[in-house]
């Protein structure tokens, strides 16, 4: 009786241990990194700029679970251009954002922000350029002489402007600059306001929706062809302390874009589902157009590739236009540790 008591006290005491155990490796996995089961990590995600087609796929991401899938749970935010997406991350009001290249290249070698790195190419060229409308006299880059144009004052439009200017033969002085903000800027141009404005070239089907009239475009990469469009960015600090977290977004974010290209009019949907000022017909068309400036036959079949010859050519391009203060090199903007390979 009493070996049968032993057993019994035996049996009871293993299988309390192993309950115990068991929820031990549970909270374990329940970490705030998303593990199987666990809570998931809060990021927050600004966009480019407004809430246009262009920057869909952060949505479609997370519509269709790529974030939650790899842990994340992400909050999405309109961002104002390149250098306050910088500012705004720097500043550690949030984790992740696309910036132009080129313009972070101008903020951090003309000494106007640091501590933030690239980790993924959005766009393989760029798509800055300056947007106007028929019945403006602008045809070309030397129309805008005389001319007032308006962005947003951190925009890679904006800064980038007086190195395309001098590539392009025109005098930026005499080139009227008034400030806007992402979202009334092309509301802007529509009521004559204004005759261009800063905007990437997806941005036509956008503009012409609103302003019912045809917008003519210069797009910058007609005189710059080796400059990339926008890459993703995080802080110094998240991409030193938290590698594997920085992988882990970046390939639910390209999921979201890849999906958003092969279904732009889905993508669109989303779109208008999260933010209702959303035009579905010009979301859907500006991610068309965007499509051939995602991959370019430097980055194969593998979305968010960055070359570290370009980004030279790149930084070369500005200091022969005499627009970067500093000599700075690839690896001081982008983390090629934390980026897609081809």
């Amino acid at each position: 009786m009493r070996r049968l008591t032993r057993t019994v006290a035996a049996a009871a005491l293993a299988t309390t241990l192993a309950l115990v155990g068991a929820c031990s490796d549970g909270s374990d996995s329940s970490d705030d990194k998303g593990g199987s089961g666990g809570a998931r990590e809060k990021v927050t995600y600004l966009t480019s700029f407004g809430n246009f087609g262009r920057d869909s796929y952060a949505w479609v991401a997370k519509e269709k679970g790529f974030f939650s899938e790899a842990g994340f749970d992400v909050d999405i935010k309109p961002g104002q251009g390149t250098g306050a997406v910088i500012q705004t991350i720097v500043g550690g009001q949030a984790d992740f954002g696309p910036i132009d290249l080129t313009g972070g290249l101008l903020q951090l070698g003309n000494g106007q922000a640091k501590d933030f790195v690239a980790v993924a190419a959005i766009q393989q060229r760029t798509m800055a350029g300056i947007a106007t409308l028929e019945g403006k006299a602008i045809a070309s880059p030397k129309d805008l002489e005389g001319k007032k144009l308006a962005d947003t004052p951190g925009s890679v439009v904006r800064n980038l402007f007086p190195t395309y200017a001098k590539m392009a033969g025109v005098d930026p002085a005499k080139v009227q600059w008034v400030n806007g903000d992402a979202q009334s800027l092309i509301g802007t141009l529509a009521t004559g306001q204004v005759d261009g404005i800063g905007q990437f070239v997806v941005g036509q089907p956008t503009i012409e929706g609103v302003a019912k009239k045809k917008a003519v475009m210069l797009p910058y990469s007609n005189v710059m062809q080796d400059l990339y469009g926008n890459v993703l960015i995080t802080s110094s600090k998240i991409a030193k302390e938290k590698p594997e977290m920085v992988k882990k977004f970046t390939a639910a974010l390209m999921k979201g874009l890849e999906y958003s290209l092969a279904n732009p009019q889905e993508a669109a949907q989303i779109l208008k589902k999260n933010v209702d000022a959303t035009n579905v017909d010009s979301a859907a068309a500006e991610l068309q157009l965007m499509a051939g400036y995602v991959r370019s036959s430097n980055s194969g079949t593998a979305l968010g590739t960055l070359d570290a010859g370009r980004v030279a050519k790149s930084i070369a391009i500005l200091q022969g236009a005499g627009t970067l203060k500093q000599n700075i090199a690839p690896e001081q903007i982008i983390d090629f540790s934390l980026t897609p390979k081809a």
